[in-house]
């Protein structure tokens, strides 16, 4: 059981790491793309008044300050990137450790007959409560919780 614990935990721990360093490094990318979009944009020509047909002339603003990479936006960009990959890391090693742990428990049959057992025994007890409740005409039940 022990060994099996072990694992669950050391697989959620590791996919937890990656996915934290996957999300680190995929801000990375992005911030990276940004800022040289950023620099392209900046660099192009672009027009600066528009001509309409009856001869009227607007000017167009100028919006390469509003499309500047700002340190908020890096800021937002690592935790979201690093929250979220956490998130698929984590939940990735969930599922293979448990996958694993699985596979610890069921490998061994004594160890697989106790548990059954446990598990009996802990259905059984909570259904003696409930009958327990049920007769003594309790207003609270474990159905509630």
């Amino acid at each position: 059981m022990r060994k099996a614990a072990s694992k669950f935990s050391t697989h959620a721990l590791i996919g937890s790491l990656a996915g934290v360093a996957l999300g680190g490094f995929l801000a990375f990318r992005i911030r990276a793309n940004r800022t040289r979009m950023y620099q392209a944009f900046r660099a192009a020509e672009r027009p600066t008044h528009v001509r309409f047909a009856d001869g009227r002339e607007e000017a167009i603003p100028d919006l390469t300050p509003l499309m500047k990479p700002t340190p908020l936006g890096d800021i937002a960009a690592y935790t979201f990137f690093g929250l979220g990959g956490l998130f698929v890391g984590g939940e990735t090693g969930l599922l293979t450790g448990s996958w694993s742990a699985r596979r610890t428990i069921s490998s061994d049959p004594e160890t697989k007959k106790r548990v059954e057992q446990a598990v009996r025994s802990f259905r059984a007890d909570v259904l003696r409560k409930q009958i327990e409740e049920l007769e003594g005409g309790k207003n609270e039940s474990l159905l509630e919780l």
